[in-house]
């Protein structure tokens, strides 16, 4: 995504701000377990009005939870009234999911994880790639995964800033990006030796979905990931895919500093892989549940394999595995991934529990942080 959100620069905020704060309570025999949840959001909300709007889904089916709340607007022009079940541009959060096709892939035998990128990425994209002075031939299927193949973010180019400020209505190609990450930049390192964090590796990793698979990777990745079977009904690749029936209309999500909202900008520059789907709090938690319980994943153990690390020889800004980083919360361990407009996702093994937050303004996304420690002091409270 364009400017990418560093998971660990909000932990201090986490614990000093959230956890044993004011906001924190027993929950009263006459209060019901969604009142208070919405409680804990409306309050945030009322603390925090330049926020927009709040979201966010509780998935815990061994405590009998799976709830959603909302508060705030759709719309900050016309103050429509911001329902649970509406959908947003999930971004980054895209990533997970790419990530875990692979595995399925993988699991199906189509790919080893230590495979080379040459025989998988498009003739057209080898060629970029070696010009640049990239070796496809070195690079694996576990560095595009991880960022450690030293790959160069066009999304963090100042080109490609420059040109969505002035023409935000283009709509970008795959293609396109991958020449915007050639002709921006050189390559960060030999595949290994550094990480750096790059919307390049999952473009190819979609290009690489389809060679295995002969779909388009939406098409594939929907198959693959069991969207049916989880009745995720609102989860699509925005403008790729058709809009789904009976599915709300797109909240709008900010950006002020960067003066952008989610429909000022063509979807494309954000769709193919790096970021792309569209989808409510609650199918983005059902989904990751989904994963750490058995029921995207046909063998059990395939699930080990998100936690595949590659060690660099330079230090890593912080752990990224396939698709997922490590959140800590107070001790209590979380895996997961955010996105560029102030969402995010992460499941709690030690509670089995599954917790999404939006955000509908960019510039207060260290709420989302805020509000996942808050909702887990409370579920922790529930033991």
């Amino acid at each position: 995504m364009v400017i990418k959100v560093r998971f660990l620069m909000f932990y201090g905020i986490v614990f000093l701000a959230v956890i044993g704060c004011k906001n924190q309570k027993s929950i009263p025999k006459s209060e019901s377990k969604a009142d208070l949840f919405q409680s804990i959001l409306d309050s945030v909300y009322n603390a925090n009005k330049g926020c927009v709007g709040l979201m966010a889904h509780i998935e815990a089916p061994g405590k009998n939870i799976s709830w959603s709340g909302a508060v705030g607007v759709a719309d900050s022009v016309t103050k429509v009234v911001l329902q649970r079940d509406q959908p947003v541009l999930i971004a980054s959060n895209t990533k997970t999911y790419v990530a875990v096709a692979i595995l399925r892939l993988a699991e199906q035998g189509k790919v080893e994880l230590d495979s080379k990128i040459e025989h998988y990425i498009s003739k057209k994209s080898k060629q970029l790639l070696e010009a640049d002075g990239y070796r496809p031939n070195d690079i694996s299927l576990k560095h595009l995964l991880t960022h450690t193949g030293g790959l160069f973010d066009y999304a963090g180019s100042e080109k490609f800033f420059e040109f969505i400020a002035t023409q935000p209505n283009y709509r970008w190609t795959r293609d396109e990006q991958i020449e915007l990450a050639i002709s921006e930049g050189e390559p960060l390192g030999k595949p290994g030796e550094v990480f750096s964090y790059s919307d390049t590796n999952y473009l190819l990793a979609s290009e690489i979905i389809e060679t295995l698979t002969g779909q388009e990777f939406y098409v594939a990745m929907r198959e693959l990931l069991k969207f049916d079977q989880l009745h995720l009904d609102a989860t699509w690749f925005s403008s790729l895919e058709q809009y789904p029936e009976n599915v709300l209309p797109l909240a709008y999500q900010y950006s002020s500093e960067e003066g952008v909202n989610s429909y000022s900008l063509d979807h494309s520059f954000d769709l193919y892989g790096g970021g792309g789907l569209a989808s409510t709090t609650k199918d983005l938690a059902v989904f990751l549940h989904g994963v750490f319980n058995h029921k995207v994943f046909d063998d059990p153990e395939t699930v080990q394999l998100l936690f595949t690390e590659v060690e660099t020889k330079q230090p890593k800004e912080w752990d990224y595995f396939f698709g997922i980083s490590p959140y800590d919360f107070n001790g209590l361990k979380g895996y997961g991934h955010n996105g560029y407009w102030g969402t995010i996702v992460n499941h709690f093994p030690e509670l089995n529990t599954t917790i999404s937050v939006f955000v509908l303004e960019r510039d207060k996304r260290y709420l989302r942080v805020d509000l996942t420690a808050s909702y887990l002091k409370v579920l922790k409270d529930l033991e």
